[in-house]
């Protein structure tokens, strides 16, 4: 079945036993891996992650793990990510099963209207489909209020238009800053604390240790030598990357329907005007110039870069570090080209 957002955070919160299989795709995947976190935390499971890879070998696998019993006690969440059409089969075979022992969770990126597994999950009355976009200007602000009170921070509009966009709009990068600040601030549920533009200002997103988005926008920018100073500031383990890459996602989510607009003719004050609302002027002057160089084309080819970079980040053993630097340079290179 189809499912909101207000009924998936319901579903999620609530676990229906009847529903086995749960699709979370679209472009915000961090909105999808919290949407199954939140499931995993109700259903009080442990994780088993499958590959999607492994299920494309052996579409039997899926339905053998979801109807097996826990040989150590307890339930378990059957995992996959990342998912696509190669599951189809697997999935189908899921659903076919009388009965299972534990649910399975599919975190996908954006797919097709025309995709098999999407029409699978939502024909299904044991599935569930859900959709997730990366939430732009009062949204995103709302989001950041809203991940600052579970955490016993009282946020206004202008300071949470600042973190969503140093942020990247990314929700797990988000909710990591504002754990930080919450310890920085001796915040909690119990006793809020006030943010203010001083606490960002000392340990914040923007700080140096953990500014994603500079790196995006440096490589986007064609700025070489700034981010090849900033990427020699990266931990030597790499652990940095993932969020880097969801970075500059974001920030083509962004560029990539507004410079759509322009190419359709729309004038590029009118888009930035929409564009803008709730950005601070500096942020404002980067995106303008960002959308003055790159085409709609080549927006879309460093997006599909990005996907297959945060992929082989988060299931290669090559060294992350390495990986990400070579790809934001050659995105800077390109950039000088333009």
């Amino acid at each position: 079945m189809k499912a909101n957002r207000s009924s998936i955070v319901r579903a999620v919160e609530q676990p229906d036993g009847g529903t086995r299989f749960y699709l979370f795709y679209g472009p915000d995947e961090a909105q999808s891996r919290a949407l199954a976190a939140r499931l995993a935390e109700s259903l009080s499971a442990s994780r088993y992650l499958i590959s999607g890879g492994s299920v494309k070998s052996d579409p039997a696998l899926l339905a053998d793990e979801a109807g097996a019993m826990n040989l150590f006690g307890g339930k378990r969440l059957v995992w996959i990510e990342p998912a696509g059409e190669d599951i189809v089969e697997g999935v189908s075979a899921l659903l076919e099963l009388p009965a299972t022992e534990s649910p399975v969770v599919a975190i996908a990126g954006a797919l097709r209207k025309t995709s098999g597994l999407l029409k699978l999950a939502e024909a299904s009355p044991h599935a569930l489909a859900c959709v997730s976009y990366a939430p732009e200007g009062e949204d995103a602000q709302r989001l950041v209020m809203e991940l600052g009170r579970r955490v016993g921070l009282r946020i206004g509009p202008g300071v949470a238009a600042r973190i969503a966009t140093s942020g990247g709009n990314d929700q797990a990068v988000i909710a990591q800053e504002l754990e930080k600040l919450s310890l920085y601030l001796d915040a909690s549920p119990h006793s809020p604390k006030e943010l203010d533009h001083d606490a960002v200002d000392a340990v914040g997103a923007e700080a140096a240790e953990g500014n994603f988005l500079r790196l995006a926008d440096l490589a986007m920018s064609g700025q070489l030598a700034e981010l090849t100073d900033e990427l020699a500031r990266l931990s030597a383990g790499g652990t940095e990357g993932v969020p880097v890459v969801r970075s500059l996602q974001r920030r083509l989510l962004m560029l990539a329907p507004a410079r759509a607009r322009i190419e359709r003719g729309e004038r590029p004050d009118a888009v930035m005007a929409s564009v803008g609302r709730g950005l601070y002027s500096k942020e404002k002057d980067r995106l303008s110039g960002l959308l003055s160089k790159w085409s709609a084309d080549d927006l879309a080819k460093v997006a599909d870069r990005a996907q297959r970079l945060q992929r082989d980040l988060m299931f290669s053993d090559a060294p992350a570090r390495e990986a990400l630097g070579e790809e934001l340079i050659a995105i800077a290179r390109k950039a000088r080209s333009l």
